[in-house]
């Protein structure tokens, strides 16, 4: 595990093994949203790894147990559309009392600037741990724009979960956020000329959702 003040990069053959069939241009549809759904767990597991927690007790067949169990609850927000694919993964590990947001945002090609179509967020987070989970964190524009959005709502903690991330959209991502922490499971060399991450994994949602098509 690589770690500074505000992200956490996974560090493990696991982790490795399925970025390995996200990066490979060949790996089918289901394959892939299979490896993004594995990766999506070990990303969610560290973190929140430190939540908060309460004690309490539970009977088990033998005896009274002490236990702890998150203090807050958890409201997970999956930004639209390849954020979908985390969500289920994510929930697996959540407690029952989990809440669901979406965010749709989508990128203008031309500008690389984000824009929201679609929001659907609990409005009353303030004592609510947020998770926004989205694939790719390339340009970040995306990630802040959705992160101003939950922002606004004051949540008592916010986290951003992804796939894999560029240097520029880290950066940028902490600029507008610093007390976001930031969990991935890769940070990739650079952005190219239009805003895709190198080596990266390509277009995650076509990837996902449709065949790809990938050129060469």
């Amino acid at each position: 595990m690589t770690t500074s003040d505000t992200v956490r990069v996974l560090d493990s053959t696991l982790a490795d093994e399925h970025l390995a069939t996200l990066r490979d241009r060949d790996t089918p549809p289901p394959a892939f949203r299979r490896a993004v759904g594995c990766l999506t767990t070990l990303a969610i597991a560290e973190a929140l790894r430190d939540l908060a927690a309460e004690p309490g007790t539970v009977e088990t067949p033998m005896a009274t147990a002490p236990v702890r169990r998150a203090a807050r609850r958890i409201t997970v927000i999956p930004i639209l559309r390849a954020g979908l694919a985390m969500l289920d993964p994510a929930l697996a590990l959540m407690p029952d009392r989990a809440r669901v947001g979406f965010l749709g945002m989508a990128r203008d090609e031309e500008t690389l600037r984000p824009r929201v179509y679609l929001e659907s967020i609990p409005d009353d987070l303030s004592e609510d741990d947020v998770v926004a989970l989205d694939v790719m964190i390339a340009t970040g524009g995306s990630s802040v724009a959705a992160l101003d959005e939950i922002a606004k709502l004051r949540p008592a903690t916010l986290r951003l979960v992804g796939l894999i991330a560029a240097p520029e959209g880290i950066a940028r991502v902490a600029d507008a956020h610093p007390d976001v922490r930031l969990t991935v499971a890769a940070v990739d060399e650079r952005l190219n000329d239009r805003g895709f991450i190198v080596p990266g994994l390509g277009d995650a949602g076509d990837r996902l959702y449709a065949p790809a098509r990938l050129p060469g």
